[in-house]
This record gives structure tokens, sequence and C-alpha cells, in this order.
């Protein structure tokens, strides 16, 4: 995290014409220290308004084609590898996963539906094992290595109600239904380099290969201590953070107990060797797929493919998901608590942002006002990927700072 001051920060781009506040407001947040890298692109009616990147560093490698982890915004990306499948008629989210996996019935799975997946409700959102990297190239992933180890576990469900964060898994178990029903026997990964970041050509990526590595920015924690130290001066002494003190450790009261019953089950790591967040920096993962934690991209690729979303799964002309596909992606939302919020997913496993009649939570309103109207999902540290059907807007973000923080 940089300290450097605001007149080192480096920011580039363009913004169309009734779009400058835009840039306004992503400058003010790249002056409030919570930010090192970021890229912001969105697309309004088919039309980039907003292209926008900056360094705090002045650094001059970073662009807005570096590529960065985004973390859980690559689950929507995995929910529209699974759409893909809907829009040939290869799959149904009400059908069984046992139906296009049948080895994955064992161990009392056998009844757990498509959707109930796509939902984080398929009682696996940790696993008895870690992960090796090596495990997750796609070569080895086609070997079934991470297959048979979904095929042996059994499902923990937590009182209270059966969605649980898959923060990890749920694009590991994904993928081994994707390759199963794709006619050619491809990965997320492929699929999506082939069938999406290639037509649209975008920068969107999950399991880069060598030749990409050099363009990737690492990610780091912003620093908890600096954070709080800054929230405690008042605003009239120039404080950058957005949250005092009081709020900052409210937002935390708030957040770490849910955060160590997420990790409480004494579950190991999910890859073997992982002592820190930073471990995701390591090339090793970046080649392998994770989709529900490890996709790699630029803004400009995810505002693309978001705006295709937003205008019903075309674009100039191309069709990438048929209209009932794309209804069935959006369609029978359910809201359910998931941790320290409820949470509002539809059958295709993308997220419903809507105002609801009453709030459980600080948080519920943190995660949903302000996103009316949004599909989507967003990633650790504050990456977004969300789509606004009804406006025609596709919204990108991506960031090298991890706060855990944001939402």
């Amino acid at each position: 995290m940089s300290k450097n001051p605001a007149n080192q920060i480096r920011i580039q781009g363009t913004v169309a014409p009734g779009f400058e506040s835009v840039k306004t407001l992503y400058t003010r947040n790249m002056q409030t220290l919570a930010e090192r890298d970021t890229q912001l692109c969105v697309y309004h009616q088919g039309e980039k308004v907003v292209d926008l990147w900056a360094s705090t560093d002045a650094n001059a490698d970073f662009s807005a084609d570096s590529l960065i982890n985004v973390f859980s915004s690559g689950k929507s990306l995995e929910a529209l590898a699974m759409a893909s499948l809907v829009s040939k008629g290869l799959l149904d989210y009400q059908a069984k996963v046992a139906d296009y996996w049948p080895e994955f019935g064992a161990n009392g799975k056998s009844d757990l539906t498509v959707a109930e997946l796509m939902r984080h409700e398929a009682g696996l959102a940790a696993l008895n094992v870690s992960i090796k990297a090596d495990d997750l190239l796609t070569a080895n992933i086609k070997q079934n290595k991470i297959g048979r180890i979904i095929e042996d576990h059994g499902q923990t469900f937590r009182a209270g109600s059966t969605r649980e964060y898959h923060a990890v898994t749920r694009g590991w178990i994904v993928n081994e239904v994707f390759r199963r029903v794709d006619p050619a026997g491809r990965t997320i990964g492929e699929f999506l380099r082939e069938d999406i970041s290639q037509p649209l050509g975008v920068d969107a990526f999950i399991g880069v290969r060598q030749e990409e590595l050099s363009r990737r920015v690492k990610v780091s924690v912003l620093n908890m201590r600096f954070q709080l130290k800054e929230s405690l001066k008042p605003k009239f002494l120039n404080r950058k953070m957005e949250h005092n003190i009081f709020q900052t450790l409210q937002r935390l009261v708030q957040i770490i107990p849910a955060m160590r019953r997420g990790t409480g089950r004494g579950a190991p790591p999910p890859f073997a060797g992982m002592d820190r967040i930073a471990f995701f920096n390591e090339p090793a993962i970046a080649m392998g797929e994770t989709p529900s934690a490890n996709a790699n991209c630029s803004a400009r690729g995810l505002a693309k493919i978001a705006a295709m979303l937003a205008g019903g799964g075309q674009w100039e002309g191309t069709r990438y998901l048929t209209e009932q596909a794309w209804q069935a992606l959006h369609g029978d939302p359910i809201e359910a608590q998931m941790g320290i919020t409820a949470t509002t997913f539809t059958q295709g496993g993308v997220a419903r942002f809507a105002r609801p009649e009453q709030y459980n939570a600080k948080l519920d309103h943190a995660l949903n006002i302000g996103r009316e109207g949004f599909y989507g999902w967003m990633g650790l540290g504050g990456s977004i990927f969300q789509w606004h059907p009804q406006a025609n807007i596709g919204f990108g973000y991506v960031p090298t700072s991890l706060n855990v923080l944001d939402l």
C-alpha cells in the first residue's frame, strides 16, 4: 500500500461527455490511500463511456491492459460458462449434478441440483484436503485429479441455512460439471478464452499462459494498522480514509466474527502451502484454474463482457447466449442468509441486487444500496464485475490493493 502524496497519483484514460463526474469520483477514491493501482471501465448502451486507470506509485508499467486477479468476480465468469451450456440445450439448472456427473452423487450428494450448486448451497464450502497447484493445471484437471477429491467428499451444512459461501470450491465443482457437459470436454478456462475472450477481443482469463505472466500485477493486502491509524484523524485534519475510527471498528466487529466462523471447522487451507493472500501471486496458481478465486482480468475485459450481458447476451450482432438462456441465467432469484449478510442468487449463480423491504444489518445496506438492478458479483478487496440490463450498463473495476472492509 502506497503512502505517496496525492500529487504523485497518475490518472490516465478518457471519459465520454456527460460522464466527467465519474472521473471526479474515481480521482477522489484514489486519494483515500486505500488504493494502489486500479482500473475502471464502464459501458452504457453499448458504448464505452469510462476508461480510466491510475497508480499511486506513479507506476509507468501499470496500464489499462495489465492483468489482475479479481478473486470472486470470477464467479460470474463461471456462471456465464454454465449459461452457455444452457444456451446449447445441454444443461438444465433444475437437473441434478449427478445427472451429468454420476460419480458426484456418492457420499450423500445425489440429490443436489445445479441451481443449488450455483446458489452456494452445495454443502461443500470447504474441503478436507488442500489442493496442489499442479493439480489445477488444465491437463491435470482433465485427468480428474480435482474431480476425484470432490467425488469422495461428503456435504456439511451450517445450522440455520443451507447457503454458505463457497469462496473457492464452487469454481472447482462447476468446472468439473462443465467439462463433462461441454461437447469438446473443455474446461471453463478453455471455454472462456476460446468462446468469450477471443471473439470479444478482451483480456479475461482463468488460467493464464506463460507469455501472459509478465502482464500480471501483484495484489497486496491493505495494512489494517495503517487504516486504523488514518481513520483516527477527523475530517477537518484532512483524513484520507472514507470511514472514521468508529465506522471502521463497527465494520470490523461485523466482519471479523463471521470470518472466524467461516474458518472455524478446522479445515485445511484450500491450496497446499498457502499461508497468506500473496500466495495468489504465485505463477503456478495463476496458470491453474480456480474459477471462483483466480480469474486474471482487466477492467476493460470485464466491462465489455458485462456490456454483452447487459445487452441480453449479444454483442455487435453476435449472440453469445440465447434469449432463453439469458433469462434462465437471471431467473428464479432466491434470498437467503449467507454468513454476514443476506444474499439473493439466481439459479444461474449470479447475485441480484435490490432494495429489500428491510435490512437485517448495515452490511445488507452496504451490499445493495447503489446497486439496485445490477446483477453479477464482486471480489476480495473491491473488484466489481456487474451489469444492469434495464439501464444497459456494463461495469468493471479492478484494484491491486485488497481492503477487507470493501464490499
